[in-house]
């Protein structure tokens, strides 16, 4: 930014409300580095609850607390301050009316994932997006984390060789038991609101994009078994995925929020042929680099010899925990960048909105038909912009 004093961005935000923890997470992540700031929002359907959410959690003014996202567009637009870009924090089944309102309004997009509740809506999404030539990121976290920007360096440098294997694990507990009463569990074990998957919909989805986003390999066929084993539940909260990647790589993604005790439990391994790379969230700041010649590195968040991209990603001295909302921060460190002209744009994209869906409906179509081989369509030429 060459130490040029760059404005913040307005943006205002779609959920995220009253019993929704995720929205604070949204502000904290946006404003962390001076570059953007919250000025409005419709935090809930409920006019009384998001004018107290907007007051109470977020301290805005009451005329800049909406009823509802439309009128928001409308009033906004209309303001000499108006906001810039929205941030969609709400469930599934909402994203792609909320997105295409806004996208028309004129305004750029940051999305929860899954983008979208099916592949064909996703699709529809992806060419308003570039019809309106608007941003749009989408918060795929996890790719923010300095060691996970090193690890795919390592891989694009070819320093451990052509990717032979990749395994991603991602395990949480929280749904062990029937939690249909809890407001962030209701939602997203309904098919009607969170889509054709449960637990792959939530954080397997997660899995597929930091295997990709490290290794770069399309995945060319995958098999999955998806179990329910909580009873009266609609949707999946444990699986397994084994996967063929385009060049021959193999791998598997196991993903459940039924594993009694674990928290965010999310750790990825690649190997290729002359190393290895693991690393996992609990340790965010260390990335495990092995060697078939020579002992193993641990390579550390802002210590030496890490690349410009895993050091562009730290935001403090070497020894100081980075952690979850620093990474956060990096997709919208990237996206406000990105708006305000000053460099940026290594954030997911709309691109990986489509991909993702893809993967989930795929996943769900395998497991249904018995854990059977299925392949997914290239859609390359649909998602390059």
């Amino acid at each position: 930014m060459g130490g040029q004093v760059m404005r913040k961005l307005r943006f205002g935000m779609v959920g995220g409300g009253e019993g929704a923890f995720i929205g604070q997470v949204h502000r904290m992540a946006a404003e962390l580095d001076g570059l953007a700031q919250l000025v409005c929002g419709a935090f809930s359907a409920d006019a009384a609850k998001s004018t107290r959410s907007g007051q109470q959690i977020y301290h805005l003014p009451i005329e800049r607390c909406y009823a509802n996202y439309l009128d928001m567009f409308v009033a906004e637009a209309a303001r000499a301050d108006g906001m810039q870009f929205v941030v969609i924090a709400t469930p599934n089944h909402t994203h792609f009316e909320i997105a295409q309102a806004a996208l028309h309004a004129g305004l750029h997009v940051v999305c929860d994932k899954p983008v979208t509740l099916s592949l064909q809506q996703a699709l529809d999404l992806q060419k308003i997006v570039g019809a309106e030539q608007a941003k749009f990121a989408l918060t795929h976290n996890y790719t923010g984390y300095p060691m996970i920007k090193e690890a795919r360096e390592l891989v694009r440098s070819g320093a451990i060789g052509r990717v032979r294997r990749v395994s991603c694990e991602y395990l949480q507990g929280w749904l062990a038991t029937d939690m249909t009463d809890n407001k962030q569990a209701g939602w997203r074990t309904d098919p009607d609101k969170a889509g054709l998957a449960g637990c792959f919909g939530d954080i397997g989805s997660h899995a597929d994009n930091l295997i990709r986003y490290v290794t770069e390999l399309p995945i060319e066929s995958l098999c999955a078994d998806l179990s329910t084993f909580v009873e009266g539940r609609k949707l999946d909260d444990d699986g397994n995925v084994l996967l063929r990647f385009c060049g021959g790589a193999r791998g598997v993604i196991s993903a459940s929020q039924i594993a009694a005790g674990k928290e965010n439990d999310l750790k990825l391994q690649v190997y290729g042929e002359r190393g290895g790379l693991e690393w996992c969230q609990t340790q965010a700041n260390s990335l495990l680099v092995r060697w078939l010649d020579k002992p193993y590195e641990v390579r550390r968040t802002g210590g030496p010899g890490i690349s410009d991209a895993a050091q562009n990603a730290s935001r403090i001295p070497a020894g100081h925990p980075e952690g979850y909302l620093e990474a956060f921060a990096q997709i919208y460190r990237q996206f406000c960048l990105d708006l305000l002209g000053a460099g940026g744009g290594d954030y997911p994209t709309i691109n990986d909105g489509v991909r993702g869906l893809q993967f989930i409906e795929q996943v769900v179509a395998s497991s249904q038909q018995g854990a059977v081989w299925v392949t997914l369509e290239n859609l390359e030429k649909e998602v390059t912009q």
